[in-house]
């Protein structure tokens, strides 16, 4: 059977929809049961410690089993584990301990699908259309994020939470149908590295890679949880400025993936994760200090940066190893991540808590500098000593 890897696409856009609206619906039920700040943030950490903890374990079996059959696992039990929901509140049960035993589930699930996900993507896409596909699977990804708050809101007003629990159900059901439909296919990974081209990427350490890749995970989520307490908490704003900056970022995002491929040409993917790193966190140190149509010019040039170094690690990453253990490297790298994301975002929140967002927003614009800062110096010493390192072949 031919192998069909561009059906990936679109299973990412649906799932990444489904998931974010899955999210969304599960924190207004909790606010709506009149609960805290401190229900949703339990939710986040009922989210981030299964796929923190199991990530890195998750990863080796997805280079031990076949990648295909694991994420469409990964969407069956997916689609079961999200309709669970809706059935036991249809049936009475405690609605906090369902949404919380859900999204448990759910994140447990997810634990195994990213390191998978991304492997797959390793094993059927030839090295050297590796750049063009991560830019259009971020595409695929943002496109979800973004059109998930705009219908997960208006569906939210006009029908309530239940309908859009069923749907996040039916898009891990058409996830797998597309996954499915991929086909047995496997590219032969020395022809794959050894296809024409003309950019040398150098293979670099794994440690550094995955330390980047994880700082974006922690950028995205303690950003989006600082953003509403600047504009709403302390400037007044009201919801629609809120949903104006993020479809800013969403765009930025976009950008980014349709200018990444030409930048990476230019600029070479180290110097592209590494460089934009740096300079998105210096303009987090300055997205509160000038009003709201600055922040508005900061997120939209933040995104567009940041979206380009994201693209470019994963690139790196997946290139940097061999195929056989891309799995491991991204459970790695994604269980750091959501390690560090729940460890900055305790340490955001109290230092918010004693003064406001000014040094939450510093606080994070210094970690992502040392954080990148720090990987880049690991990279330059571990490969300055011998320049014969292998390389792979990208366009």
């Amino acid at each position: 059977m031919t192998s069909r890897p561009q059906l990936l696409l679109p299973a990412a856009f649906i799932t990444s929809l489904g998931n974010n609206i899955q999210l969304l619906g599960a924190a207004l039920l909790l606010v709506r049961a009149q609960g805290s700040m401190l229900d949703v943030g339990w939710l986040f950490i009922a989210v981030a410690v299964p796929q923190a903890v199991l990530s890195p374990y998750f990863g080796r079996l997805a280079d031990r089993f076949d990648r295909r059959r694991l994420w469409v696992l990964c969407d069956v039990f997916s689609a079961a584990a999200a309709l669970a929901l809706p059935i036991g509140l249809a049936v009475g049960a405690s609605q906090q301990s369902l949404v919380y035993a859900t999204n448990f589930a759910l994140a447990v699930l997810a634990a195994q699908f990213t390191p998978a996900s991304a492997a797959l993507i390793r094993e059927r896409v030839p090295t050297a259309q590796l750049r063009r596909f991560n830019a259009h699977y971020e595409i695929a990804l943002q496109s979800g994020m973004l059109l998930s708050a705009g219908v997960g809101g208006v569906a939210l007003q006009y029908f309530g939470p239940m309908p859009l629990f069923t749907f996040n159900a039916v898009t891990f059901v058409l996830s797998g149908v597309l996954v499915y439909f991929v086909g047995k296919g496997r590219l032969n990974a020395t022809a794959a590295v050894v296809e024409g081209g003309t950019v040398l990427v150098r293979r670099l350490p794994l440690v550094p890679l995955a330390v980047l890749f994880g700082q974006g995970l922690v950028v995205v989520t303690v950003f989006n949880a600082l953003l509403p307490v600047l504009l709403v908490g302390e400037w007044q704003r009201g919801p629609a400025v809120l949903g104006v900056v993020d479809a800013l970022g969403g765009a930025g995002f976009l950008l980014a993936a349709a200018a990444y491929r030409r930048s990476a040409m230019r600029f070479g993917d180290l110097r592209l994760a590494i460089g934009g790193f740096l300079i998105c966190s210096a303009l987090l140190a300055l997205q509160p200090l000038f009003g709201v149509p600055a922040l508005m010019g900061f997120v939209l040039l933040g995104a567009f940066l940041f979206g380009q170094s994201r693209i470019a690690t994963r690139s790196l990453l997946m290139t940097s190893v061999d195929a056989s253990r891309v799995g491991h490297a991204f459970g790695i790298a994604n269980g750091y991540g959501l390690a560090a994301t729940v460890l900055v975002m305790l340490i955001a929140a109290v230092v918010t808590g004693h003064s406001d967002t000014r040094y939450g927003f510093a606080t994070l614009a210094v970690i992502s500098l040392l954080s990148a800062a720090t990987a880049a110096a690991t990279i330059a010493r571990r490969t300055a000593p011998d320049q014969s390192t292998d390389v792979t072949v990208l366009i």
